[in-house]
């Protein structure tokens, strides 16, 4: 779509399809990152959205990252804008209200995997390899890499991929906690939307705050986050979503969410 260049927006019911688009190996861009932040925004407004999924085009990369010829002459005013781009980017994505879920369907490397970790959850098919390998051309994972991937993995993992470039397959991946599921080749995609398709049972609202909450005791003592979750329990019953689940359990029917 010409307002999000290396970026496909494909609608699916509740679900928003966004599919990565750069051949060969879909790399990041300043104009395709800033397309993925506006995206997330147009999706945050959009009510009728409950959950994102990304994914790459083809079969052999998710994403490769950056394009490396972009910092071969030393610029540090450019490496300083990709770096906010990136992110800007994937912060806004972590920060989308519902769920986001990404399919690994090749390939994802440095920002291509750190795209993937700022998603909640993470389906890799069968023949997928994970990196963080900026150390090795010495740079660092710089949108997020360093602090996601250690609270997907432990610090161990997280040492072993970045400080010694490890690569790891599929089946790692799932051992290690970096992705959720595994799928055949060529059904990751599948699997993401049939995942994604659950989230329509559930209120808008309570997932919003659901997802703030789990993040939040990332970085928040305990104390406060359990101060934080009676309180937003409370402020549900605000909401048209909670009066809605209610009654809807009550007379044994499916609910018809009012996002709001």
């Amino acid at each position: 779509m010409s307002n999000y260049p290396g970026l496909r927006l494909e609608k699916r019911g509740h679900t928003a399809l966004v599919t990565l688009h750069n051949p060969p190996a879909h790399t990041w861009t300043a104009d395709s990152l800033a397309a993925l932040e506006r995206l997330v925004q147009a999706l945050n407004a959009d009510r009728d959205v409950y959950a994102l999924v990304i994914t790459g085009d083809g079969e052999k990369f998710f994403s490769a990252g950056a394009d490396l010829k972009l910092f071969a002459d030393g610029d540090k005013g450019r490496a300083a804008t990709l770096a906010k781009r990136f992110g800007d980017a994937f912060e806004a994505l972590s920060a989308f209200r519902g769920v986001s879920i990404a399919a690994l369907n090749g390939y994802a490397m440095g920002g291509g995997l750190e795209c993937a970790l700022a998603c909640d959850l993470r389906v890799a098919e069968a023949h997928a390899v994970m990196a963080l390998p900026e150390a090795a051309v010495g740079l660092l994972p710089c949108a997020g890499g360093t602090q996601w991937l250690t609270w997907a993995v432990g610090e161990s993992w997280a040492k072993r991929m970045v400080l010694l470039g490890e690569r790891v397959d599929a089946e790692t991946a799932l051992r290690i906690g970096l992705v959720d599921e595994l799928a055949p080749k060529g059904e990751g995609l599948a699997r993401a939307l049939a995942l994604a398709g659950q989230v329509q049972k559930q209120s808008p609202s309570s997932v919003a705050a659901c997802k703030q909450l789990i993040q939040g005791a990332r970085h928040t003592p305990p104390q406060q986050q359990l101060i934080q979750e009676r309180e937003r329990f409370v402020a549900l019953f605000d909401t048209e979503d909670q009066r809605e689940g209610v009654q809807a359990f009550l007379a044994k029917r499916t609910p018809v969410w009012r996002h709001g």
